[in-house]
């Protein structure tokens, strides 16, 4: 089943999400899917749909409310208006706790802006079962990662012109340096964007790579499996 529903913010007031839940979803673990730049595009409601059918109740908060990109231009002007400590704290926040209102997990998930915010979110909330960032970073001054006591696995391609290979491993310096639980991935020749299956000028950069593509997500299916999955 997946739909659009609407999420309470602890805050108040409400945030529309897409919502996908596998068969038997009474006990299923939650993941809260962070959408790219783009917005709440068809993708990433595949994306929702994928961990529904792995067995993951799987919902995706709209950031930027009814609003999307189909070029990089467009998609960084509703990035930068975008206020990331509401749509963290509320937005991201709501979402988690509405999947665990049942006593299950929940986990983040997310991919370039999104990525950023799920890294925020394994930093900054403590309802943060576990954590996949798909080729995004927060900027330093927004927390330190070796603080995060959560799972984290982490996805990048050696080729991103958006976070440079320097830049990423003195992320994962920080990652070593704190003992975080951490997995760390490398895809050789991948850049940025790499699981976007969609082309320039439809709410893609162009950039999909099917094999690094399907490996990370192969991997995230069981770290999140792992992390979240009942005992």
């Amino acid at each position: 089943m997946a739909e659009m529903i609407e999420v309470t913010r602890p805050g108040g007031g409400r945030v529309p999400a897409y919502y996908a839940e596998p068969a038997d979803a009474q006990n299923a673990p939650g993941v809260v899917v962070i959408q790219e730049w783009w917005g709440l595009i068809d993708s990433i409601k595949e994306t929702a749909d994928k961990l529904a059918a792995a067995g993951f109740r799987a919902l995706v908060p709209d950031l930027y409310r009814g609003r999307k990109a189909a070029v990089g231009d467009e998609a960084n002007h509703l990035m930068e208006g975008l206020d990331f400590q509401d749509a963290l704290t509320q937005d991201v926040h709501g979402a988690l706790l509405h999947l665990k209102k049942g006593g299950q997990k929940a986990g983040v998930l997310g991919y370039c802006m999104g990525g950023a915010l799920a890294l925020l979110a394994a930093m900054h909330l403590s309802d943060t079962d576990a954590a996949v960032v798909f080729y995004g970073m927060p900027p330093e001054q927004a927390g330190d990662p070796s603080q995060i006591e959560t799972p984290v696995q982490l996805h990048f391609g050696t080729d991103d012109e958006f976070f440079q290979r320097d830049a990423v491993k003195a992320l994962e310096q920080k990652l070593q340096a704190g003992n975080v639980p951490y997995e760390f991935y490398w895809y050789e020749g991948a850049r940025h964007g790499f699981c976007n299956p969609n082309q320039k000028g439809k709410s893609g950069l162009g950039n999909y790579d099917e094999r690094a593509a399907r490996t990370a997500w192969e991997r995230a299916e069981d770290f999140l499996t792992r992390t979240l999955s009942p005992r």
